[in-house]
């Protein structure tokens, strides 16, 4: 204990002594630990300079996003006055729907939110110094902590729940004495050491105080004329303006906006208000993008987040003046009429194939393109993405390529066949959106026998194409036009939660999705736009089963590229361990099987192969920084990750879904970050439970990237340069869990070790240096208790 806060203990304790004989009232004995931080900061706590670096570094780390604990989010002044709530947003029970509680949108004030069943966390009553405290929950869970820190060695015990799904207690103030006595342990920051008594001092001067807050900075007058005609070109009045803003905004509504060569740390959403442009916004609340706005005029307006930026939200949209050329170039040059503007009827709105059919389908498909990982992030890091369920349907790495868009002026035969097609098939592709709340138990089903439809419709029209074009070649696939490395993405799956990255990241992974615009619409709509987070159960079964076929759709489009004779080998091996109707239904061959691929292959590593023909043709766009070695990394540093990456199996099992290693070298500055990912190897993913029973885990691997990749650290390896060797020797050497114990203690970073909050810290900052305006803070919401 520092000497500083020794004079303040003894303080209290002078003062107890003097005060022994006196009957106290409640709420000064419930004081208690709390009177010996009075007057410790005479000076005014600024919110802004001391109070927020803190609460984002450790406590908004777990408070943010729809999955923070009771709905607190604390990274920002309006989270911190709306407080918290025993409603959960993630139930994967739930009979009907609930009314939203987006923070910024569904209420602002704080009466609002107490009429939504939030109640505060820092006092709202009677204000005085003592009040402030002792009608605090974050005074009191600060205290809890203090009282009962953690061990500071080994595991933590029993009485923490780290389930994703585990039932949240979230006791308001009347409740916290009963709680306090229940969790004695569960102090704030939950299942982690506590903070320093300096920071302690701080957060409780600031509540003693009042909790007051200062307003975050205004605009620059730079960025105001920049927001002001970016909101004037949306607002443009034809109605071919009308109806491409209504389609930029259906697709861009949940990511975070940049403009480009602007601070690195403002960004905005692109929302609909009732009020224009240089008035304050009045943000229309609906639930989805395209649901009825319910006014005449309204307008696209660009707001500022204000809240802290995490990394499991995080994914952004440039907005440059070269940008603006391009959507020139894309929606205004090219010669087409739009002569009405599509209703906003469900059945309309949730179908952008009839939404917005006055639109070139190849238009807003180079839209799509031009920042692919950007849309495909939209269901990585969307609200759909959270719990094993809803990412069951992928498997743990796998790549994506992307057709390539088809000119009129260059292959006017192709492009005919292909809009013939797609204007018969704007029905059939119908989507579980459509249905809003009225799906029912069993609405899944329509929507399955959609997609099947689809699939089955689509497979003629493929057979079609190849037999009057001849079998698909590589000149079929989008090369970036040459320098865009959207072309080629990534993804991986970290159990309950996604990444994607551009280009192709680890070895030739099991499968492959080849996306067309269809296809790739599909995907935003259905899990995106169209998603509803506060729906009921019958809602979120029926997207994450929608998704089965989008799956297969892409896994289709790939398997047209490899020869026909091993295209039932290479689907069976994806879908392995069924038996019955499922198996044969699975096994339906929508891939084109009697029609041979124009593809020429020279060995019969034909998946390998194709990948290798295919970076070969996108030349610099295949190029990703994240599949070669950092910067002036050291030789023998890298020699040795890729032996730890060569390593397989089931010794893997000491590693969680997504590892972040922090390799020490003699230059503290020279410090390496490595992420190590696990890929669990599955027999298939044709079920939504039961992952564990369909796992294989001798073909498990790993990927490891120099740098960061994902959000959600599930663990943190600290290794001296010199003891790599032994650390992958410890691995190859764990035959108990006492071997595995001591591999913990002597290479990771539990969560009772004391020095947990400088990695984290440490972490957040090089991420930062790494990845620059596309970084945010790590979740520690998933780390394990190893």
């Amino acid at each position: 204990m520092n000497k500083f806060f020794s004079k303040k203990v003894l303080k209290f304790l002078i003062l107890t002594l003097f005060t022994s004989c006196l009957s106290l009232p409640q709420s000064a004995q419930a004081a208690d630990l709390f009177s010996s931080y009075y007057d410790l900061k005479q000076r005014a706590i600024s919110y802004q300079n001391e109070v927020k670096p803190i609460l984002d570094t450790r406590c908004v780390v777990c408070h943010a996003c729809y999955d923070s604990p009771c709905q607190l989010k604390l990274g920002s002044i309006q989270g911190i006055d709306r407080g918290a709530t025993k409603q959960v947003v993630y139930d994967g029970g739930r009979l009907s729907p609930v009314s939203p509680t987006r923070l910024f949108i569904d209420a602002d004030s704080t009466e609002g939110w107490r009429q939504k069943q939030f109640y505060p966390v820092i006092n709202n009553t009677t204000r005085t110094s003592q009040l402030n405290l002792t009608h605090s929950l974050m005074a009191q869970f600060i205290k809890l902590k203090h009282k009962h820190p953690l061990s500071n060695t080994g595991k933590l015990s029993n009485s923490f729940d780290f389930d994703l799904n585990r039932k949240l207690e979230c006791p308001d103030q009347s409740e916290f004495n009963q709680f306090q006595k229940k969790h004695p342990n569960w102090g704030m920051p939950y299942a982690m050491p506590g903070l320093t008594s300096e920071e302690e001092i701080i957060i409780l001067s600031w509540l003693q105080q009042g909790a007051k807050f200062e307003r975050l900075p205004p605009l620059s007058h730079t960025i105001k004329e920049t927001i002001t005609q970016w909101e004037n070109y949306f607002n443009r009045t034809s109605l071919k303006q009308k109806l491409v803003s209504r389609y930029i905004y259906e697709h861009l509504f949940i990511g975070h906006l940049h403009f480009k060569d602007h601070s690195d740390n403002e960004f905005f959403r692109m929302v609909r208000s009732t009020t224009p442009s240089g008035q304050p916004i009045q943000e229309i609340a609906t639930l989805l993008p395209y649901n009825e706005p319910g006014v005449d005029r309204f307008y696209y307006r660009l707001r500022r987040i204000e809240e802290t930026i995490v990394e499991k939200t995080h994914f952004i949209y440039e907005l440059s003046q070269k940008k603006m050329q391009r959507f020139n170039e894309l929606f205004f040059k090219p010669a087409y009429n739009v002569t009405y503007l599509p209703s906003y009827k469900p059945e309309i709105s949730s179908n952008p194939f009839l939404a917005f059919d006055q639109i070139p389908y190849n238009l807003r498909y180079k839209f799509l393109l031009d920042n692919a990982q950007y849309f495909v992030s939209g269901f990585i890091k969307g609200p759909i993405c959270r719990g094993q369920i809803a990412l069951g349907v992928i498997r743990d790495r796998f790549w994506i390529a992307f057709f390539k868009p088809v000119e009129k002026t260059d292959e006017p035969d192709k492009a005919q066949l292909l809009t013939d097609f797609l204007a018969t098939q704007t029905m059939t592709p119908r989507l579980p959106g459509t249905a809003g709340d009225k799906l029912g138990l069993l609405g899944f089903k329509k929507y399955d026998a959609l997609a099947k439809q689809y699939l089955e419709n689509k497979e003629t029209f493929a057979n079609q194409f190849i037999s009057q074009f001849g079998g698909l070649t590589m000149a079929h696939l989008w090369d970036g036009d040459g320098t865009n490395k959207n072309a080629l993405l990534t993804i991986f799956r970290h159990f309950d939660s996604a990444t994607v990255v551009k280009g192709l990241v680890g070895e030739t992974p099991l499968t492959a999705l080849v996306l067309d615009y269809p296809l790739f619409e599909r995907i935003h709509y259905s899990l995106v736009a169209g998603f509803d987070v506060y729906s009921s159960v019958e809602h979120q079964l029926a997207s994450r089963k929608y998704m089965d076929f989008l799956r297969m759709d892409g896994e289709n489009n790939f398997l047209r590229f490899i020869p026909k004779a091993h295209r039932k080998k290479m689907h069976k091996s994806w879908y392995k361990g069924l038996s019955g109707k499922l198996a044969n239904y699975l096994s339906t061959p929508y891939y084109s099987a009697d029609y041979e691929t124009g593809v020429t292959y020279k060995t019969q590593y034909y998946k390998k192969e194709f990948f290798k023909q295919l970076k070969e043709k996108l030349g610099k766009a295949a190029i990703n920084k994240q599949s070669i070695s950092v910067e002036n990394a050291r030789p023998h540093i890298t020699e040795t990750i890729k032996k730890l990456s060569a390593l397989k199996g089931e010794k893997l099992d000491v590693f969680p879904e997504m590892s972040l290693i922090r390799i020490r070298t003699s230059q503290k500055d020279n410090d390496r970050v490595y992420t190590i990912l696990l890929n669990k190897a599955l027999k298939n993913v044709a079920f939504m439970v039961g992952e564990n029973l369909r796992r294989e885990r001798k073909h498990d691997t790993l990927t490891i990237v120099p740098g960061f990749l994902g959000s959600y650290p599930n663990f943190f390896f600290n290794v001296p340069e010199e003891q790599l060797s032994d650390f992958i020797s410890s691995i190859e050497n764990i035959k108990n869990k006492k071997d595995k114990d001591d591999f913990y203690i002597k290479f990771g970073i539990r969560r009772t070790n004391p020095d947990i909050w400088q990695y984290v810290d440490w972490f957040n900052s090089q991420h930062k240096k790494y990845r620059g305006v596309r970084a945010g803070l790590f979740d520690l919401n998933r780390y394990h208790n190893l």
